[in-house]
């Protein structure tokens, strides 16, 4: 561009981004009123348009704008400046819009005033370009058409006229039986009741396997075996000890607890030490430690003069039995009233199957009804298709002056289009040949840069810094004697850490032979009172009588018995 269209370029597109939110109010009002089929892309044309007519119009001279806005689309342009210098839409909506941008006496003389000023002058340019749509729809090029004679040809023979169809009467389709699959049960069931029992033999067969093979994981490392074989000589315990039978004996529906029985005539069972590992001791400790201060706490809260809780306790268990009791005869109730709904929906069954019967019956007899409406509009529309093939007839000897009119109509549009394409070929080639003259000179330029030999062979210092500027630079020299130091540091460190650690393991042994001897107590003083209240368990188990059913259940009971009956007889009438 010259330095004046680059200035005046320039100029114009500061001038949008500074005003862009005053334009946008008169282009978004535009789009949604007269321009709604206008293209979104076309935005920034009307944004221009309309800043040049707000801003610029004195400076640039209403000749110079009126070429401008010639130049572009004159459909887009008239319907555009018809909507912005519109006199009714600038003195009410356009000015209370801008006015909440800048003052409102700025916007009357600076921006308004001076469009309404300009209005009779875009006035007779917008009259201008409504003349020249006028104009170009009503103007239509005429060209002379060669006029072709017609060949000497032989008339063909008139087509036979198609003999009409024989009327054939619907035929109702037979219907289907019904499928035997609905009288027997499905399939999926059986295969379900097969996977269950292939799940089951897996399982036992693990059940099995893992019964054999159970302490196969209890083998020790020699560096374990030797602390736990201290541990059993601590608490007097023989090495063979731990050789024991199981019986297992399995229900097709469940799962029977398993018998353990212990070959050793002089320890009782309770005593069993089960696994011996570190974490179980240390948490059985834990339990029984919690235990202790516990009833320590206890004594102490009698010594002060606390009551025992051992009443409450007990009135809570009964109340928690009695609530027990409540809740399973609640859901038994429950589960009586599903069975009575399913039975009361049985017979709703057999009540529909009635009804359907009845219309059915009545449908046969629509549907009778309609098959005979059906082949008298059948025979109607027979004789209208008669009547349509002798119009096409006559429809044919006017073929003959159509397809010449289609032929010259052709040849037009391929003289076109051979001409079109001749040009569009010529600057495809110029194109190209621009294109490999470009290449040929970046190749050269190329091949020039890579013919300059460059220095490939650099000597190093191993006892210099690298020289990159940083304050924590140092030669490769120095940075190995660093790093001899350092792993140095790290072997004193480890062995510090080593020596720790054999400490706090034999600390650790010694807590876990203390920790044992405590349990040994606990575990003889639990297994005496456990003893005490099987006993007492067993002595309330003969006392105690078997609660009567609730009457709820009774008549829920009698109640479905009635109902089945009904269905029986139900079915026995169908």
């Amino acid at each position: 561009l010259k330095v004046t269209e680059e200035k005046f370029v320039l100029d114009t597109l500061a001038g949008c981004t500074e005003y862009k939110s005053l334009l946008d109010v008169v282009v978004n009002a535009f789009y949604a009123e007269d321009g709604r089929y206008c293209l979104i892309p076309e935005r920034n044309l009307y944004m221009v348009v309309c800043y040049l007519a707000t801003f610029q119009l004195e400076e640039l001279g209403f000749q110079h704008f009126s070429r401008i806005v010639k130049s572009l689309d004159t459909a887009k342009m008239q319907k555009f400046l018809r909507f912005f210098f519109n006199n009714l839409h600038l003195n009410t909506w356009i000015k209370d819009e801008w006015s909440h941008f800048y003052d409102s006496l700025y916007v009357k003389e600076n921006l308004i005033d001076p469009l309404l000023r300009w209005q009779p002058k875009v006035q007779q340019l917008i009259e201008q370009l409504t003349n020249k749509l006028n104009n170009c729809a009503t103007t239509v090029k005429t060209s002379k058409v060669t006029q072709p004679k017609e060949f000497n040809l032989t008339v063909p023979k008139p087509r036979a006229i198609p003999l009409p169809l024989p009327i054939h009467l619907p035929v109702l389709e037979k219907r289907r039986p019904v499928p035997p699959s609905t009288y027997k049960p499905p399939k999926e069931i059986k295969q379900l009741e097969e996977i269950k029992e292939k799940n089951f033999q897996k399982a036992s067969d693990l059940l099995l396997k893992a019964n054999t093979d159970r302490f196969r994981c209890a083998t020790m490392k020699p560096e374990k075996r030797e602390v736990c074989y201290k541990i059993l000589s601590y608490l007097k315990i023989p090495h063979n000890y731990f050789s024991c039978s199981f019986k297992v004996s399995i229900h097709p529906f469940q799962w029977e607890n398993e018998t353990v029985q212990m070959h050793h005539p002089s320890v009782s069972i309770d005593n069993i030490p089960i696994k011996l590992n570190t974490a179980a001791i240390l948490r059985e400790g834990a339990l029984y430690q919690r235990k202790m201060e516990e009833e320590l706490r206890r004594v102490e809260n009698l010594e002060q003069g606390f009551g025992d809780p051992s009443e409450f306790l007990e009135w809570q268990k009964q109340m928690r039995g009695k609530d027990l009791e409540e809740q399973l005869a609640e859901i038994e109730c429950r589960r009586l009233q599903g069975k009575l709904s399913h039975e009361e929906a049985v017979l709703a069954r057999q009540n529909v199957i009635q009804e359907n019967k009845k219309k059915a019956d009545l449908l046969r007899e629509e549907k009778a009804e309609l098959m005979h409406q059906h082949a008298e509009k059948r025979l109607q529309e027979q004789k209208e298709m008669k009547e349509l093939a002798e119009q096409v007839l006559e429809g044919h000897k006017n073929v003959k002056q159509v397809k010449t009119k289609l032929q010259e109509y052709k040849q037009q549009i391929a003289q076109q289009v051979s001409e079109e394409s001749g040009e569009l070929l010529r600057q495809a080639l110029k194109e190209e040949e621009e294109k490999a003259k470009k290449r040929y000179e970046l190749i050269q330029q190329i091949r020039a840069l890579e013919s300059i030999p460059g220095i490939r062979h650099k000597f190093v210092d191993l006892t210099e810094p690298g020289g990159h500027g940083l304050f924590c630079e140092m030669s490769i020299v120095e940075l190995r004697e660093r790093l001899a130091l350092l792993k140095e540091a790290q072997k004193a460190a480890e062995e510090e850490k080593r020596d720790q650690i054999i400490h706090e393991k034999q600390a650790k042994e010694q807590l876990i032979l203390e920790k044992l001897d405590q349990i040994s107590q606990f575990r003889a003083e639990l297994g005496r009172a456990a003893a005490l209240k099987q006993e007492e368990k067993k002595r309330e188990s003969q006392s105690g009588e078997r609660p009567m059913k609730d009457e709820r259940i009774l008549n829920l009971q009698r109640k479905i018995v009635e109902k089945k009956m009904e269905r029986k007889k139900q079915a026995g009438l169908l």
